[in-house]
């Protein structure tokens, strides 16, 4: 698999768009159709390989649990509960925040944590409030990929989707050269590309599935041509 470097990529979707690479246009919006190919796909595409798992921790009879320093996930995935007396990580069940300011006024019930909500961005709230000095949590999301530039020249989806990477970056170039609707010199153009995006990405999101076993009967298996019932 050979995949795509900074290099090749640039030189590529120059070379499709009938652009010079050097073009200083090109150039100047090469970020931007960076970011609006990798937004796209990992929006579309659910990524096994944007997963992580990263501690946090509480006071005392809090119910909030603030994910600093910053925000680091884009969807909380999960939120396990470090329980000194058993040595076990236990899951909460994610629930609203409006159940738990019902049933645990202010935080006032203490013991082992079994439901999480959250609050917004980057404050999870937390019930029962845990009893301890400091608590300790583990909270799965997913993140970002860092995104291909010139200082980080290869990433997942430049080695492993290079195909729809392309078609996407190309769907954005289109607008950018203004075919991108029926008056314009080629009208089809991103409507092209578009269609093959949509087609390539189909593979794509049936192979993250199957990354994750959530494929056909919740295996790995390729979803059945022929097979009946379905595996």
């Amino acid at each position: 698999m050979t995949g795509l470097t900074y290099g090749t990529y640039v030189t590529q979707i120059a070379t499709l768009a009938v652009v010079p690479v050097d073009d200083p246009n090109y150039v100047s919006i090469i970020p931007s159709m960076i970011d609006y190919a990798e937004l796209r796909m990992q929006r579309d595409i659910d990524f096994l390989n944007t997963s992580a798992t990263l501690p946090f921790t509480n006071n005392a009879g809090s119910y909030e649990l603030l994910l600093t320093p910053e925000y680091p996930f884009v969807v909380i995935e999960n939120i396990g509960y470090l329980d000194p007396d058993t040595g076990y990580t236990k899951q909460l069940t994610p629930t609203t925040k409006e159940f738990i300011y019902a049933v645990y006024p202010n935080g006032s019930s203490l013991g082992v944590p079994k439901y999480f909500a959250p609050f917004n961005d980057n404050l999870m709230i937390i019930a029962p409030a845990p009893p301890n000095v400091t608590n300790n949590f583990v909270v799965t999301g997913t993140q970002r990929f860092p995104t291909l530039s010139a200082l980080n020249t290869t990433t997942f989806i430049s080695q492993y989707l290079p195909d729809v990477f392309i078609m996407a970056s190309m769907i954005y170039i289109s607008a950018y050269q203004r075919n991108f609707g029926k008056l314009n010199d080629d009208p089809q153009m991103a409507i092209t590309y578009e269609s093959q995006y949509q087609a390539l990405l189909k593979g794509a999101v049936i192979e993250e599935a199957r990354k994750k076993f959530e494929a056909s009967a919740w295996t790995s298996q390729s979803p059945p041509l022929a097979a009946t019932p379905t595996r």
